[in-house]
């Protein structure tokens, strides 16, 4: 299904934040540490190889309310800001699809990460969705396949040797992705046990 990026980033952005308004209500001030951000890119960088701290860091608070938000409100947060990763690399796509200077391999390759980033819009809106109903095992399923979109979409072109024009955007999502990940994790019901 094909939609005006900027379109599905508006929806989303009333959404996000009717629902990081809920996550704010519901967590109470004095539990929420002024250094939470750091403190939690700190874990997930140390609990993964592959996630960079610096990016967690410098991307999470670039959300305002992500400063006084608890572990789901900065889950939601990376949610948004890989969805605005998503609908700006589509538009990305798009403008080099219209290029004449492009190969039909690249083309190729660019209609392949087209459909995947299309697909993965989608996947992030309803992630949002099945998160604040409080079923993190489906979140975590999806939001993982939005990961493996962006590897997908990355390795299209470098297992032919060629060098994607997407590959920064890739990082990006992939990173978004993973750090999404972990603070689920962080934050559900019986991780908090442990």
């Amino acid at each position: 299904m094909m939609f005006h990026p900027s379109s599905l980033l508006f929806s989303f952005t009333l959404f996000f934040l009717f629902a990081i308004t809920l996550s704010l209500e519901t967590s109470s001030a004095s539990r929420v540490p002024k250094d939470i951000i750091d403190q939690t890119c700190e874990i997930c960088a140390n609990q993964s190889i592959i996630l960079s701290y610096g990016l967690c860091s410098t991307s999470l608070p670039v959300v305002p309310v992500s400063h006084s938000a608890n572990l789901e409100g900065l889950a939601l947060v990376a949610m948004e800001l890989a969805l605005e990763n998503v609908t700006s690399t589509l538009a990305t796509i798009e403008k080099l699809l219209d290029s004449t200077s492009l190969d039909s391999f690249a083309l190729g390759g660019l209609t392949d990460c087209l459909e995947l980033y299309s697909d993965a819009a989608w996947t992030i809106v309803n992630s949002v969705g099945v998160f604040l109903s409080g079923n993190y095992d489906v979140t975590r399923r999806w939001m993982s396949s939005v990961m493996e979109a962006a590897s997908t979409c990355q390795q299209g072109f470098t297992e032919r040797g060629e060098v994607s024009p997407l590959t920064q955007e890739n990082y990006n999502l992939f990173q978004l992705c993973g750090i999404s990940l972990c603070i689920i994790h962080l934050a559900t019901p019986t991780h908090l046990l442990n």
